[in-house]
């Protein structure tokens, strides 16, 4: 293989539709199985979990397993459950974190746990993870049971990695990054790697999607905490200002933090501990960011990742398949312009 290098650009207006065009038909079938799987006797189950399902997400995730597949030219159908069961496991684990962040608002509607309350948000969210492991199990392929296992467990090992570092304002950039590379990366990373298992490709093929898939991730969730202080709900499909009203310390509060004065470091420190939280606190936090640069800075390093992102696929041939991952992760830094 000879590698093409494609320099990552966010000056036009980069979207999901190459990817979305491209995997359409495959996630045709990944819908019916979704749908099929969903059902339950207990008619609280699909409704609570159709609510999250159905509530406006672009399931860019089990999108990575099907464009994958189609970088590779694999032209089977196990990856159509493969594909279900991530996009079970990522709702889960929404339904999840939305309980232990006390959420009420996710992609602009009520969260489950808002309507149903926490208990039933929970056990729902339960219901999908054996579903998603029961698909797994169907597909027989023990590697990718492997993959997708030691994500879940590292995706838990990530929330519970955040949980243990809210309001602690002395956050590291490294412990910080950890976290956001189990939380969000390990899946994007797991979804990508197991299109090259189910297409037999050999391993140095499924650990260059497994580093697309992972610095995707990265890229995109340091995207979302920078928006988060400069974006409206319509934009992020939660409240602006979310993260800092929970006490999240993210990589624009660290840098911001690292960088301000006395007085700023104390305003902080207040802020994260929960003690300044009205809407004028916000407001100053912004300001903050904004004059030590914590955003633009964030969207950096975002872009340093997606370009790692991009670089990893650089051996495979070209086509509408690499041409699509490769805006995809144009489409995740530019959602912050």
């Amino acid at each position: 293989m000879t590698a093409t290098v494609h320099r990552l650009e966010t000056r036009g207006q980069p979207s999901l539709d190459p990817m979305i065009a491209l995997v359409a038909p495959d996630m045709n079938q990944v819908n019916t199985v979704i749908l099929d799987r969903m059902q339950s006797r207990i008619p609280l189950i699909p409704e609570l979990a159709g609510h999250l399902i159905a509530g406006g997400g672009k399931r860019m995730r089990p999108m990575l397993t099907l464009a994958s597949a189609r970088l590779l030219g694999y032209t089977g159908t196990r990856h159509h459950r493969l594909a279900a069961a991530v996009e079970f496991i990522h709702t889960a684990t929404l339904l999840h974190d939305d309980v232990v962040d006390g959420s009420d608002l996710r992609r602009g509607r009520r969260t489950a746990n808002n309507i149903w309350g926490n208990p039933a948000t929970v056990l729902v969210g339960d219901f999908l993870f054996s579903r998603a492991f029961e698909l797994m199990v169907e597909d027989g392929g023990l590697k990718v049971l492997k993959i997708l296992s030691a994500a879940s467990a590292v995706i838990a090992e990530g929330e519970v990695n955040q949980l243990t570092a809210q309001r602690l304002i002395g956050l590291s950039e490294e412990r910080y990054l950890d976290i956001i590379g189990a939380k969000t990366a390990a899946l994007f990373a797991a979804a990508c790697r197991i299109a090259a298992v189910v297409a037999e490709r050999v391993e140095a093929e499924e650990l260059a999607l497994d580093a697309y898939g992972c610095n995707l991730g990265i890229a995109f969730q340091l995207v979302d905490d920078a928006i988060d202080y400069v974006s409206e709900a319509q934009v992020m499909g939660k409240d602006a200002g979310d993260d800092f009203r929970e006490g999240k310390v993210t990589l624009p509060v660290i840098l911001a933090y690292a960088r301000g004065s006395a007085e700023d470091r104390a305003f902080w420190e207040a802020a994260i501990a929960g003690r300044r939280v009205a809407d004028e606190d916000l407001a100053h936090a912004v300001a903050l960011i904004r004059r030590t640069h914590a955003v633009d800075d964030t969207l950096a390093r975002a872009r340093h990742y997606g370009q790692r992102a991009i670089d990893a696929i650089g051996p495979f041939a070209g086509g509408a398949a690499k041409a699509a991952m490769v805006e995809a992760v144009e489409f995740a830094i530019a959602r912050a312009y």
